[in-house]
């Protein structure tokens, strides 16, 4: 397959970078350039792009692109509409202005509620009445980055003002391990952009990308502790299960 969006902005970012960039922790050595693992857990032919009709944008600090550990690689794999773009304080990156005026989609800001205005905050259950009757498609805007990066990119981005805030309310707790938060009620961003597609009623491709980050998760951690994957294993289970509802 050719470089998603994500990708793209990996090696734009690597290719402006003075020095290699090293990941905290982890494994050390050659990693495999399209799914960031050491060879001996490549997982590439169990990348599986599905075309959905509510697409996701995601805004990522400036080194998370870079982080084996981000998940917004994870859903550009997964969802076929997967936008990226670096985000900076001085700069709007022109692409995202053109998508963001696309007629065809309806964009949200995905943002607990508690940093937005009232007015601008769609509640989940009418958020998922919205998007199954609109015209134009739903795109999530996901602030992929730190939680402080995250609060800024939402505070000093007023392009992103006239848009609703989609405020999420998981009643399940984070499945991530691959890094840790001081929330309880945090999500990594491929778990967050699950949600947003359960919402819209995308549920097949929900599902596929909650069994992704389980196998993800599983190759990473086998290989950080230098033991091989599991192809019995739960998570490989429920891949192919979600599979089976994907087809």
């Amino acid at each position: 397959m050719a470089p998603h969006a994500v990708a793209r902005l990996r090696a734009a970012r690597l290719a402006r970078s003075s020095k290699p960039f090293l990941a905290r922790g982890g494994v050390k050595g050659a990693r495999c350039p399209a799914c960031r693992l050491v060879p001996s857990h490549c997982m590439c032919a169990l990348r599986t792009q599905l075309a959905t009709r509510a697409g996701v944008c995601l805004l990522m600090g400036d080194i998370e692109a870079l982080k084996p550990s981000n998940t917004g690689w994870l859903v550009a794999d997964t969802v076929t509409d997967t936008f990226a773009f670096a985000w900076t304080r001085t700069e709007v990156d022109p692409g995202l202005v053109t998508l963001l005026a696309d007629s065809q989609w309806q964009p949200y800001v995905v943002f607990p509620a508690e940093y937005a205005a009232p007015a601008r905050v769609v509640p989940q259950l009418a958020a998922k009445a919205l998007v199954a009757g609109a015209v134009p498609r739903p795109l999530f805007i996901l602030l992929d980055g730190t939680w402080a990066e995250a609060r800024k990119m939402f505070r000093k981005s007023p392009y992103l003002d006239r848009f609703p805030v989609l405020s999420l309310e998981p009643n399940q707790a984070s499945n991530y391990q691959l890094r840790r938060s001081r929330r309880d009620d945090h999500f990594c961003t491929s778990e967050v952009a699950a949600l947003c597609l359960q919402l819209a009623d995308e549920t097949r491709a929900a599902t596929v990308l909650n069994a992704y980050l389980d196998i993800y998760s599983h190759h990473y951690l086998r290989a950080k502790q230098q033991l091989p994957v599991e192809p019995g294993g739960m998570a490989y289970l429920r891949w192919h299960e979600s599979l089976q509802l994907a087809w």
